[in-house]
C-alpha cells in the first residue's frame, strides 16, 4: 500500500502524504488548480504540513518542464533553517536562560522595530564586508540597472537580521542533552520585493498569452523558457536564495559569539544543514531535466540531512533523506498551520500560550498567540506521515526561542 493518498485532477494527479493529518478542503482544491497546469512533469507532491497559501499551496513540491511560477516560490524567497551542534550540555546551562535569550535578542535584530526589523544604528562592519565579499552587491546592481522597481529594499540592512512571523532562533537538547543552535529565516526585505515583482510581471504576461482565461488561478502566472522575463527571474530568485543563505550564516555567527561571552571555550561538533524550504531549482527528476519549486518543502536526497521544526512548544527533528521519487526527494518543512493568524489570535488566550511553552524561555505575550502551538499540526503525527520520506537522525527540544 502506498505511503501517500493520490486523488486527480484531470489532468496531473497529486499525491499526497497526509495520511493521519488534518487537510483543508481549500487547500485540496488549490492543489489541484497547480496540477492542471500545462507544464506540470509527472504529478504535484503534497508533504503532511501542507495547508492553503497565497498563490500555490504552502508544503507542495512542484516539478515543471519549460516554465516557473513565481508565485509558487512566493516572496520569502530562500526562506530555510540552520542548525549546529556545539559541545556544550544541558548541565551547562543555567538555571535562568532569561539574560541568554536577552543577549540573543540584542545580537540579532529582529521583528519590526528600526528599519523594519533590521540594522538601526548602522551597519555592522563584517556584516557590509561579508555583502561586498559574497559577490551579492555586484550581482544586485546588476539586477537593480534591468528592473528598478526592486532597488532599496533595505537588502544590507537586513543581512543578519531574524524578520517577523514564523522565523524564529532556538537554544535546544537533543536526546543525549547536547546543546544545539537553530535558525528560520529567509531573504526579507529584499526577496520580498523581488517576489513580488516578478509575481505581478508574471500575471501580466499572462494577460498577453492565448489561453490565459483557460488558468484556474490568476496567482498562478507563470514565465516560460525562452522569454526574457524567465531569464531574469532565475537571475533574482538565486540572487535572493543565496542572500537567504548568507543571512542564516551571519545570524549564526553572531549567535555563537553571544554563546562565547555566556559559557566557557566550547566547539561547534556539527552543523546538520543549511537548507532552504522556498525556492526553485533545476534538477533531474523521473528521467526529465525540470524545474522543482519547493514551497513549504526540504529537499531529502538519498543521505542529505535536513530540518523539520515543530513549533515554540514542541519536538524539531534533524533528518537524513531517503530520497523518495514518488515525493521528487522531498519532506515537510515543519508542522504546519492548522488555522489562519487572526483566527489563533481569536481561539487562544495567554494562559493557553503560557501553558503550552512551559519550560521554554520565549515571550508569552498577545503578540505571539498567532505562533502559539496549537495553531501548528501535531508534529509527531507530520513525522509519521513521511516515514518513507525521511529517517529521524536527531529529536531537539528548544529551551529558548526568540521571535520578531
Amino acid at each position: 500500500m502506498a505511503a501517500y493518498e493520490e486523488f486527480q485532477t484531470g489532468r496531473a494527479p497529486v499525491k499526497a502524504w497526509v495520511k493521519g493529518v488534518p487537510v483543508e478542503d481549500a487547500a485540496r482544491r488549490q492543489l489541484e488548480n497547480i496540477a492542471r497546469l500545462p507544464f506540470i512533469h509527472s504529478h504535484v507532491a503534497a508533504m503532511p504540513d501542507v495547508h492553503l497559501g497565497r498563490g500555490a499551496t504552502v508544503g507542495s513540491v512542484i516539478a515543471t518542464k519549460g516554465a516557473i511560477v513565481p508565485a509558487a516560490v512566493g516572496v520569502d524567497i530562500g526562506c530555510g533553517m540552520m542548525a549546529m551542534r556545539t559541545s556544550l550540555t544541558a548541565a551547562q546551562l543555567p538555571d535562568s536562560l532569561a539574560a541568554l535569550r536577552s543577549d540573543i535578542e540584542r545580537a540579532v535584530p529582529h521583528g519590526g522595530v528600526g528599519v523594519k526589523g533590521g540594522w538601526k544604528d548602522g551597519i555592522p562592519d563584517a556584516v557590509g564586508k561579508r555583502f561586498e565579499a559574497s559577490g551579492l552587491a555586484v550581482r544586485l546592481d546588476v539586477l537593480e540597472a534591468k528592473h528598478e522597481k526592486i532597488a532599496g529594499a533595505n537588502h544590507v540592512v537586513h543581512l543578519g537580521t531574524l524578520g517577523t512571523g514564523n522565523h524564529f532562533i532556538e537554544v535546544c537538547l537533543d536526546e543525549e542533552d547536547r546543546v544545539w543552535v537553530m535558525l528560520h529565516s529567509g531573504s526579507r526585505g529584499i526577496g520580498n520585493r523581488i517576489g513580488s515583482y516578478f509575481i505581478a510581471e508574471a500575471r501580466e504576461a499572462l494577460l498577453r498569452r492565448d489561453g490565459a482565461a483557460a488558468v484556474p488561478d490568476r496567482d498562478l502566472a507563470w514565465f516560460e523558457e525562452g522569454e526574457a522575463l524567465f531569464e531574469d527571474y532565475v537571475e533574482a530568485v538565486h540572487w535572493a536564495q543565496d542572500f537567504a543563505r548568507t543571512n542564516r550564516e551571519v545570524m549564526m555567527a553572531r549567535i555563537l559569539m553571544v554563546l562565547r561571552n555566556h559559557f566557557p571555550a566550547f566547539r561547534v561538533e556539527k552543523e546538520a544543514v543549511n537548507c532552504h524550504h522556498n525556492y526553485v531549482a533545476r534538477e533531474r527528476q523521473f528521467d526529465a531535466d525540470v524545474w522543482v519549486t519547493r514551497k513549504g518543502a526540504v529537499r531529502a536526497g538519498k543521505d542529505e540531512l535536513g530540518i523539520i521544526p515543530g513549533s515554540m512548544g514542541a519536538r524539531s527533528y534533524i533528518v537524513r533523506g531517503l530520497g523518495n521519487a514518488e515525493s521528487f526527494q522531498s519532506c515537510s518543512h515543519g508542522a504546519g498551520r492548522t488555522m489562519s493568524r487572526s483566527e489563533a489570535k481569536r481561539r487562544f488566550t495567554l494562559a493557553d500560550h503560557a501553558a503550552a511553552t512551559e519550560g521554554v524561555e520565549c515571550r508569552k505575550d498577545q503578540g505571539v498567540i498567532d505562533e502559539t502551538p496549537a495553531a501548528y499540526k501535531d508534529i509527531d503525527a507530520v513525522m509519521a506521515a513521511q516515514r518513507d520520506l525521511v529517517a529521524v537522525e536527531h529529536t531537539l527540544k528548544q529551551v529558548v526561542c526568540v521571535k520578531g
